[in-house]
């Protein structure tokens, strides 16, 4: 490990910046890795307010998306805006270069006078925060390069506005990619990218979650950087490069009249869907299983049978443990008027007769996900207490029902459906991690390995977090072997929450890697009046899975 700092500069605008940025610059400014010793700022230059005419005129071919945009605006409020205006000065104490850079209408190049400055102070990383798209020598005044975001997609989206054409266009997902810039605008390198979910009934939602959710990038490959030194890192670079990619979709503008209009329809008409469906029918958790002849997963779905709970309350996130030739199927009980979940048990038995479930372990706060697992022929389990900012393991005293807490594993972290995988006498801790307010918990999978299982000394995966991507980071049940296969159910919430699965299969695990390549995909195809589907789990012949459906008020 390099013990030195990363020599940081930043490229800004102004000591102004939206809140993302401004939590970023305090992550990078609190690590062990990084520090700012420069920034860089665009002179400002006094501009005269067009008359309100010139400007309506000038817009008028996307009039109706700046104005919606306001519209939005003023009405999807947000209780964590990333776009707030925050001032940065108090947080640096280093040296501010000014310069004036040549501009044209999308891009500004630096003069050679300005480039000597910024060389001389030997910057390793320049983070672009500000200025247009950069031109010449400024990207190679650092040793590192210039680290820039594209909000979007790269793949599929290259231009902007940003979050926008994934609402408009009803999208399942919205991009990020960290990248070093280059001269071929379209092809810098590639350090990170990630995948949110689309909130597809508001732009200012969207484009809100999944910039608080890109800030971490950086901060992440920083330390990356400084942890493994620079030819490991950039031999990693250069794997994530390796392959040739096409881009064939068009570039994105800002909306015309026609795109923009048809856009808040698509906008207006989701919203309006919703609400009448709403009127008449309610979303609700249930759990379906099958009994097989022998000790296997069930693996048709039509084949399962509903366990319905009553309407004031759903079920979801089911474990089994199998003893005393009976199921005992752990679950999260949460009744609506108290919005708040417990864990619920039925017990089953060989025939698959069930008893009406009965609560084992409620808390002050929400629990979910009851992970049950046995260990030195004990029993234990670590349900969800994200509300609680922990992650909590309870042991069975008396069993079925009799819980009491062990140890807190983890604490101020928001952390959900934590899930433990043993392996070569390690402990292996899977868990979905909030960084930041006003992100999402669907979005990145972080790992964690212990040598000890009841312990708070867990240390972190150095590719955290392993999986960036909606579709299949979080957990949906236990890690199981089949074939001396290792496989991992995930949860795909980019249609919505839990919509789907994909079972991904674990290559590689170990203290240094981590990599897992996609099985299949799995979606609630088999009954029309099913709307989602996320978590998978089986003990001897007994599978189960939970489903959301539409049922009628």
């Amino acid at each position: 490990m390099n013990s030195n700092k990363l020599r940081i500069g930043l490229l800004i605008n102004s000591f102004s910046v939206p809140a993302w940025a401004y939590k970023m610059i305090e992550i990078i400014n609190l690590s062990d890795h990084s520090e700012i010793v420069l920034t860089v700022r665009k002179e400002s230059v006094e501009t005269l307010k067009k008359p309100l005419l010139k400007s309506v005129w000038d817009q008028r071919k996307n009039l109706i998306y700046t104005f919606y945009q306001k519209f939005e605006d003023r009405c999807h409020s947000v209780k964590f805006d990333a776009f707030e205006s925050k001032d940065i000065s108090h947080l640096l104490k280093c040296k501010d270069i000014v310069v004036k850079p040549k501009e044209t209408k999308f891009s500004h190049r630096f003069l050679d006078d300005d480039i000597e400055k910024i060389k001389s102070e030997n910057i390793d990383v320049l983070i672009r925060i500000g200025f247009k798209i950069l031109r010449g020598d400024i990207l190679k005044c650092s040793k590192y390069g210039v680290w820039s975001f594209h909000h979007g997609d790269n793949s599929v989206n290259r231009g902007g506005p940003a979050g926008v054409w994934e609402v408009f266009e009803k999208w399942d997902e919205t991009g990020v990619l960290l990248q070093i810039l280059t001269e071929d605008l379209d092809n810098g390198v590639k350090l990170a990218e990630g995948f949110s979910k689309t909130d597809q009934s508001s732009i200012t939602r969207n484009k809100n979650n999944y910039y608080w959710k890109a800030l971490a990038l950086i901060p992440r490959k920083l330390s990356e950087l400084h942890t493994l030194g620079e030819e490991k890192f950039i031999e990693n670079v250069n794997k994530i490069n390796s392959t040739p990619y096409f881009y064939y979709n068009k570039l994105f503008t800002y909306p015309s009249n026609k795109e923009a209009l048809k856009g808040v329809w698509n906008i207006f008409y989701g919203n309006l869907s919703k609400k009448i469906t709403n009127y008449f029918f309610f979303e609700q958790w249930i759990l379906m299983f099958k009994l097989e002849k022998t000790e296997k997963y069930s693996k048709s779905f039509f084949r399962f049978k509903k366990i319905l709970p009553p309407k004031d309350r759903f079920w979801a996130d089911p474990f089994i443990i199998e003893r005393n030739d009976k199921f005992f199927i752990y679950f999260e009980e949460l009744l609506y008027s108290e919005n708040k979940g417990k864990i619920a048990l039925i017990e089953m038995d060989k025939e698959g007769n069930y008893d009406k479930p009965k609560p084992v372990l409620e808390r002050d706060y929400h629990l979910s996900y009851p992970f049950i697992f046995e260990e030195d022929n004990e029993l234990f389990m670590i349900p969800e207490t994200a509300q609680n900012r922990t992650i909590e393991l309870y042991k069975c005293t008396e069993f079925p029902d009799k819980w009491e807490l062990v140890k807190t594993l983890m604490d101020n972290i928001y952390a959900v459906d934590t899930t433990i995988f043993k392996k070569d006498n390690k402990y292996w801790l899977f868990c979905n991690i909030k960084e930041n307010k006003g992100a999402s918990s669907f979005d990145e999978l972080f790992l964690f390995y212990s040598d000890n299982l009841i312990t708070n000394d867990w240390i972190p995966h150095p590719f955290n977090p392993i999986v960036s991507d909606v579709k299949s980071s979080r957990p949906a049940g236990n890690i199981f072997i089949e074939n001396d296969r290792i496989f991992r159910p995930s949860q795909n919430c980019s249609k919505r929450y839990g919509y789907g699965m994909k079972i991904k299969e674990i290559i590689t695990i170990d203290e240094e890697n981590y990599k897992e390549i996609k099985v299949q995909s799995i979606y609630p195809n088999w009954n029309k009046k099913l709307l989602a589907m996320h978590t998978l789990n089986n003990s001897g012949r007994l599978t189960v899975i939970d489903a959301s459906v539409k049922r009628r008020k």
